[in-house]
Order: C-alpha cells, then sequence, then structure tokens
C-alpha cells in the first residue's frame, strides 16, 4: 500500500510540476527582438570625433531631389526604408539605394539626393554624426 501511495504522490507530482516547468521553458525559448545590422564603417574627414548626432527623416515626393549640397564636419549615413533613392557624389558618380539598403557620404563632399521615381515617394532615415557643432549642418552649393 506504501508503495502504491508514493507512486500515486510522485505521479501526481509530475502532472502538477510537467506544464509548470513547460511554461518556463517556453518563456525562455521565446526570441527577443531582432537586431540586423545595415552599415557599419569608419568615420571619414572628421579626425575620428563626434560631437553630436543629429537623427532625421527625409521624405522625397515622386521626382523631387535634394540641392548640391555639403555637411561640414558630418558625415551623412542614409537608410532608405521606403522606395528609392540615389545618391550622387561629385566627381564619383551615383548609386541607387533601395528599401533597405544604406550608404554614407563622408564629411566635407558635394553631393545630392533624389527620387527619381515619377509615381513613388521616397524616405529614408539620415543619420549626421558631426565633429563639429560650431559649423553649420547644411550648406548649399551652387552648381
Amino acid at each position: 500500500m506504501k508503495i502504491i501511495r508514493r507512486e500515486f504522490l510522485c505521479l501526481s507530482g509530475i502532472t502538477v510540476a510537467v506544464p509548470v516547468m513547460s511554461k518556463f521553458a517556453l518563456a525562455q525559448t521565446q526570441p527577443g527582438p531582432k537586431l540586423s545590422q545595415i552599415l557599419r564603417r569608419d568615420l571619414e574627414n572628421q579626425g575620428q570625433v563626434v560631437q553630436e548626432t543629429v537623427v532625421s527623416v527625409v521624405e522625397f515626393g515622386p521626382g523631387t531631389a535634394a540641392p548640391w549640397h555639403m555637411h561640414p564636419g558630418a558625415q551623412e549615413l542614409l537608410h532608405v526604408f521606403e522606395g528609392s533613392v540615389t545618391v550622387e557624389i561629385e566627381g564619383q558618380g551615383a548609386t541607387l539605394l533601395k528599401t533597405g539598403e544604406a550608404g554614407i557620404i563622408p564629411a566635407e563632399l558635394v553631393h545630392l539626393a533624389r527620387n527619381e521615381s515619377a509615381s513613388t515617394e521616397a524616405k529614408a532615415l539620415v543619420i549626421h554624426s558631426r565633429a563639429a557643432k560650431d559649423k553649420p549642418l547644411i550648406v548649399v552649393v551652387k552648381k
């Protein structure tokens, strides 16, 4: 009788413990946030110094473009999250960045960005890493 009682108590304990333990196991196997590195590159033309970071969203209507400009002492990272954006750096040609792609424009380089689509909007996250807060963020260059 004692053996049957022990086995019953043991089985009862397992019956209670297994569902509780499976919840802990499930909680431990659920994935956390997914981090996808988009771009990693050293600073250029800034003396490896960052005084300020400016994060913006730029929206390009169909067929619109930013003027030729530069960022004194500021590197620009552009990550397209909707549509496509063409980035042209003076003397280096143009690069098409599609949704999910990113590019870096080193400090002091004259460049522009444009949406070449006649019907679709484009949006991009823009991050400026500034080495010199005393200089203007954007200087328009006449061409």
